[in-house]
């Protein structure tokens, strides 16, 4: 019998165009450190997309707000969907944007939930050029203390392991959802090296200069590390297809948590699964659990 772990997976969301793997292939041939250089800014810089005309209504409906986030010196982008004293902050992940959670943001609203969702940092309409998880964190911090308390907070990819290390470290929400999280740094490094035409080593090595560049341990951030510290209730989601982030991430997250329950979706891979109207309800009604 063939395991989730075993099925062929859906087209990844994110591909490097060849000239680039082939310019990186090019320069590692010569320098190490050049090419950790260049694959550094590459790694902390998202694609910014046109918001699809799927997520104009929330946009156009939303009252837009503007917070300075003084730790990171960045001005962050902020929706703000409705009003209500029960509130939920959405997430969305790397290269992704505020409205991208729309499905969510509109049945929440519609449950008597007000919806906060933001630009993260050099995403969207937020200032900066380049990111990382540790600016993520600061940000939503900096955004709780603007707009909570919060009832929940549902991430999507990067985001999921943003709000989960938040929580990890400052007890902000009530409720957790992840979507399609991603687990270790390190894997996600290996992964990258792997799409850069480079191979494991090559992962490692950039890992130790993230390391050394912000003075910390990767693997203190890693997904199922915080999820140990991580004590209210948690709902992983992932779709056993998923192209980008592998399932066994979800399940090594759900491992370590104390309060978590797992949903396997299947077919929806890494972004559908966020306009899935039974995967939404889900998520609305494991909200709605903590009223």
């Amino acid at each position: 019998m063939q395991s989730f772990f075993d099925k062929e997976k859906l087209t990844s969301s994110l591909k490097i165009p060849k000239a680039i793997q082939w310019f990186f292939k090019t320069i590692n041939i010569f320098s190490d450190s050049i090419s950790l250089y260049f694959a550094s800014k590459l790694f902390t810089t998202p694609i910014n997309f046109k918001i699809p005309k799927r997520e104009l209504a929330m946009d156009e409906a939303a009252q837009k707000k503007t917070l300075h986030v003084s730790s990171i010196q960045k001005d962050i982008h902020i929706l703000s969907y409705g009003y209500s004293d029960k509130k939920v902050l959405l997430t969305h992940g790397w290269a992704g944007r505020r409205t991208q959670l729309f499905m969510i943001a509109n049945l929440l609203l519609e449950k008597g939930f007000m919806v906060i969702a933001f630009d993260a940092p050099s995403h969207g309409k937020s200032t900066g050029k380049t990111t990382n998880l540790l600016e993520y964190i600061a940000s939503i911090k900096a955004i709780n203390k603007e707009f909570g308390p919060f009832e929940a907070a549902v991430g999507h990819s990067f985001g999921a392991m943003a709000i989960m290390n938040t929580q990890a470290e400052t007890a902000i929400f009530k409720r957790l959802i992840t979507v399609g999280s991603g687990d270790t740094m390190e894997d996600i490094l290996i992964n990258f090296a792997n799409n850069l035409g480079l191979n494991a080593n090559f992962g490692h090595q950039l890992k130790k200069y993230f390391e050394k560049k912000w003075n910390i341990q990767l693997i203190d951030y890693d997904t199922n590390e915080v999820a140990k510290k991580v004590k209210i209730p948690v709902l992983v989601i992932h779709d056993v297809l998923d192209g980008d982030v592998a399932v066994s991430c979800a399940v090594n997250i759900r491992l370590n948590l104390k309060k978590g329950t797992l949903l396997l979706t299947e077919g929806l891979g890494h972004t559908k699964i966020l306009r899935d109207k039974e995967t939404v309800n889900r998520i609305v009604n494991f909200i709605k659990q903590n009223k």
